[in-house]
């Protein structure tokens, strides 16, 4: 089994202005066909994530699974 890295923070939400992921910078379609691109389409991607996370707006319209997650461990569900 090969570890495949991953920017993925749980901040699963795309802001609408910019096509990005708030918590990790990808487009959907880049999240959708991560485990089928190679790995230096990857490190390409990955490189280019800081300066895309730079364009999003900071807050999620929803609620993050991250946010979720946390939520419902607080609620003791």
């Amino acid at each position: 089994m090969v570890d495949i890295r991953s920017p993925c923070i749980l901040v699963c939400s795309i802001d609408v202005k910019s096509g990005f992921c708030f918590g990790c910078g990808r487009t959907r379609a880049e999240i959708a066909s991560w485990l089928s691109l190679t790995s230096q389409e990857r490190d390409t991607i990955m490189a280019e994530l800081p300066r895309r996370l730079e364009t999003v707006e900071r807050r999620p319209r929803r609620e993050t699974r991250r946010a979720r997650i946390a939520r419902q461990r607080r609620e003791g569900q």
